[in-house]
């Protein structure tokens, strides 16, 4: 006689009601629940993470991880910092450079999930779910809007998988974003994968080597800097990557310097005429490079053009990649821009 799981289910737990067969002494299922807790005690698990206000449970490791574009490499370069490459199941971030030595290699090694991509360049409902997830990590929550055609959080919370938005991602305004913020993702990343010894490692780390940079540019004259993307268009502007908000002027207070355009724009990004960009003193130029293989050249170009800025009389430029942005290796932002604004004391 065949039987559906339920209905045997259901009559099992009956005939253990009817007969007092099924079980055995409450002394045992104490010991049971004690022998259960012990177990989880040592797993680490169940563990839960509060993010964007809802509670995301884990009851193991994750181990077929999806992460999403959002112009980031955030989130893959924590996973990787973390040892957990081999639950990367699809990636769709990369800036093709870092300042970690093989980091570039490893991204560009892994997994894409073969899936073809929205406009957007990232991962579309169907696609998403056809990867079978049971981790889907989005810079922002844009990458979980219905409204652009990606799978929501409650979607694939129905197919067994739990998601996260990185730190200051929930309103998909960065503006506020720190180098502690950069902790918090390495803080919940171990959390979720049971890996918090190396996460803590990596922030003491990090903490040390900034500390020991800002002590020696301690007292210093903060030179105003210029932070843009490379060959990047953003708005109508000439100048429309130019940063005026975010982690990049934690990065570069830290290093002893100060952001030449802050007050340009109340968001992330400013949209600049080049007259404006040319009224304005910049000692020094900070350039990111996203998917450019030259940004070197693109800050000579700068520097040639705006022949009246300190930072052209004195050559002063530093082309950085994923370490001035949200991520595991802000440290090397910071030491590598107070190297070039404060030779002498760094």
């Amino acid at each position: 006689m065949s039987m559906n799981r339920p209905t045997a289910t259901a009559l099992a737990a009956a005939l253990c009601l009817l007969t007092a067969a099924c079980g055995g002494s409450s002394g045992d299922d104490k010991a049971s629940a004690k022998s259960t807790e012990a177990a989880a005690a040592k797993s680490g698990y169940p563990v839960t993470v509060d993010n964007c206000g809802q509670k995301q449970t884990f009851q193991k490791a994750p181990s077929r991880v999806v992460v999403m574009n959002g112009a980031s490499v955030a989130e893959v370069s924590t996973l990787l910092a973390l040892g957990l490459q081999d639950k990367i199941v699809a990636n769709q971030q990369t800036y093709g450079a870092s300042e970690v030595a093989g980091r570039a290699a490893a991204i560009k090694a892994l997994p894409t999930g073969d899936v073809k991509l929205n406009d957007a360049y990232d991962i579309p409902r169907e696609a998403m779910l056809g990867l079978r997830p049971d981790l889907v990590l989005s810079t922002t929550s844009y990458g979980f809007d219905e409204k652009n055609g990606f799978a929501t959080r409650e979607q694939l919370k129905s197919v067994g998988a739990g998601t996260y938005v990185s730190p200051q991602g929930c309103d998909q305004d960065t503006s506020k974003m720190t180098i502690a913020d950069s902790y918090q993702l390495l803080r919940d990343m171990g959390k979720i994968f049971n890996v918090s010894d190396r996460a803590e490692k990596l922030i003491a780390a990090s903490e040390k080597s900034i500390a020991a940079v800002a002590d020696k540019v301690k007292g210093e004259k903060k030179p105003k800097v210029m932070v843009l993307f490379s060959n990047m268009s953003m708005g109508g502007n000439d100048f429309s990557s130019v940063v005026a908000k975010g982690i990049y002027n934690d990065i570069l207070a830290k290093a002893g310097g100060s952001n030449a355009f802050e007050n340009a724009s109340k968001t992330s990004f400013a949209d600049l005429s080049k007259e404006k960009v040319a009224v304005t003193d910049v000692d020094a130029l900070v350039v990111i490079a996203y998917n450019d293989p030259n940004p070197g050249a693109y800050a000579q170009k700068l520097l040639k053009e705006f022949p009246q800025w300190p930072a052209a009389k004195n050559k002063t430029y530093v082309t950085l990649s994923d370490s001035m942005y949200l991520g595991p290796s802000n440290d090397l932002a910071v030491e590598k821009i107070a190297k070039a604004l404060h030779p002498k004391a760094s």
